[in-house]
């Protein structure tokens, strides 16, 4: 897998995850200002490989 880093044409800029088969797994739902903060978001995604996984399927409305 891999993260592309870009520009969208507001100029602002985004992240996307591919996986190796080519296709968009995840991105950025936001564009940032600044490519620092950009960076920041990919970071935070790949901190969370330790967040749980909850099943909403099984919680009551």
């Amino acid at each position: 897998m891999r993260f592309e880093l870009f520009r969208d044409a507001d100029g602002h800029w985004r992240w996307r995850l591919r996986a190796t088969n080519g296709e968009v797994i995840a991105d950025s739902a936001e564009g940032y200002a600044r490519r620092q903060d950009c960076e920041h978001g990919i970071a935070l995604v790949k901190g969370a490989g330790q967040a749980p996984v909850i099943d909403m399927t099984l919680k009551i409305a």
